[in-house]
């Protein structure tokens, strides 16, 4: 069972799988040489980054992820606007303090190595990290997947003996099963979420943790909505979000006002969200970094939106959000270079509307059906990043995702639940469709608009 505290991570931009991933992958290496009493002896280490890690590595800022791991950042725990600056005085005096205790040499450009040939045999986020003595013996070699939303595994872990299963109130694999207990006990997804959580951490931490998310979504689009300039990569795509802000509060103040405009207001959150995370911001994963602004909008539309909203309200909301983000999961993907975008933008699409509708007061076939909604109109939607960066189309699209799950929620709440076509259904075709999916289409800017956009 996938844990509320695992689905949504704080962090920092452009990527849960490309940055955030790999930061703590580097981060828990080193954990693993102090462990191992070898730390002393490291003088050189070398990361190799394979698949899509390799191919749009730069873009998503993966080298300096690697490198802020090293020297013992996390991305919960560093200051944006302090990471780049350490990274670059690491790149110029080509020297890394090891978790902040072992002093190295470390020239990125040539320890840092982007495999663009050899295949990852497990999953296509890969990277490998060793720690050689000054004899160049191997002293630590680990392998670790980067499997979407922050989540890492190590490469071998399919040969790790399982540990003891987690015991919990109510425990499920799939919808069905969910839909069927709440049947049987007549609670709502988010209360049996939350008896879960509170297995894990005390209900008063539990509801901590959730007002704390809230609040780092809030503010990342306050953040987005005041910032402008140009984003970092090279495309010199300009922040847009605190002009389109601007524009639509001149429009409030007058008497021509269109119906839609509290979508424009739902579009602008969003892509508030995600400049900041282009900019490499403060985010939370919501399932993952690129598809960070879905979420965050949607619950600032129900916030300021939509009459009776609550603090109880935005936690039935993100606990809902949550269960529906662990079937995805459990049952398929939430990495872009695993399924695609509608393991990311699809599946945030598909746990906003359900979070929404139960905010709303839906019932579970209701907040089922909102779910299978937003994400059947998202199956097939390809991840094809300009460049490598979180930047075109990955903005705006978590812009459409957001408008796409207000609808999904709308819809399914005028409904009484009964629908054809499950959200397990659904799952099962995503799962499908991203491994039918050619890998130019899945985060390697090798294909769709990565190619044809004729940069200049």
């Amino acid at each position: 069972m996938i844990s509320l505290y695992e689905l949504f991570k704080i962090g920092i931009g452009p990527s849960s799988s490309h940055t955030m991933g790999p930061m703590v992958a580097a981060f828990r290496f080193v954990e693993a040489l102090q462990l191992a009493g070898a730390l002393q002896n490291v003088a050189r280490v070398e990361a190799i980054l394979y698949g899509s890690l390799a191919w749009t590595g730069v873009g998503h800022a993966t080298d300096k992820a690697v490198i802020l791991g090293l020297a013992g950042m996390r991305p919960d725990q560093i200051d944006p606007d302090a990471a780049d600056e350490m990274a670059e005085n690491i790149r110029q005096q080509h020297q890394l303090s090891l978790g902040g205790h072992r002093q190295i040499r470390f020239a990125p450009d040539k320890d840092i190595v982007f495999d663009f040939e050899t295949p990852a045999p497990r999953h296509p986020n890969t990277l490998q990290i060793t720690a050689f003595n000054e004899g160049g013996i191997a002293l630590l070699r680990q392998r670790w997947c980067s499997i979407g939303g922050g989540f890492i595994i190590p490469e071998d872990a399919e040969a790790t003996a399982a540990g003891p299963q987690e015991k919990l109130p109510y425990m499920f694999r799939n919808m069905a099963e969910f839909l069927a207990l709440g049947e049987k006990t007549g609670l709502l997804f988010a209360q049996m979420m939350q008896a879960n959580e509170a297995m894990r951490r005390p209900l008063p931490d539990l509801f901590r943790h959730l007002d704390l998310i809230v609040e780092t979504m809030m503010a990342c689009i306050d953040r987005g909505l005041a910032t402008g300039g140009i984003l970092p990569g090279g495309l010199k795509v300009k922040r847009r979000a605190r002009n389109l802000f601007e524009a639509l509060e001149i429009k409030a103040r007058s008497n021509l006002r269109h119906a839609h405009e509290v979508m424009d207001h739902v579009s602008v959150y969003a892509i508030a969200v995600n400049e900041e995370n282009a900019a490499g911001g403060r985010v939370v994963t919501a399932p993952t970094n690129g598809a960070a602004g879905v979420i965050p909008a949607v619950m600032r539309y129900y916030r300021d939106w939509c009459p009776d909203s609550s603090v109880a309200g935005l936690r039935q909301f993100l606990l809902t959000a949550g269960a529906i983000g662990a079937l995805f999961k459990m049952n398929a993907s939430i990495s872009g270079a695993e399924a695609g975008c509608q393991g990311e933008v699809g599946v945030a699409a598909a746990m906003a509307a359900a979070g929404l509708a139960a905010a709303l007061g839906g019932s579970n076939g209701q907040i089922e059906n909102a779910a299978e909604i937003a994400m059947e109109h998202h199956l097939g939607l390809t991840c094809d990043p300009i460049g490598g960066l979180v930047q075109i189309p990955c903005i705006e699209r978590n812009a459409f995702g957001a408008i796409k799950a207000i609808n999904a929620a709308s819809l399914a709440l005028q409904g009484d639940g009964t629908h054809r076509v499950s959200l397990d259904h659904v799952i099962a075709t995503m799962r499908q469709t991203g491994r039918d999916m050619n890998s130019i289409y899945k985060e390697t800017s090798r294909g769709g608009l990565a190619v044809n956009f004729p940069e200049c």
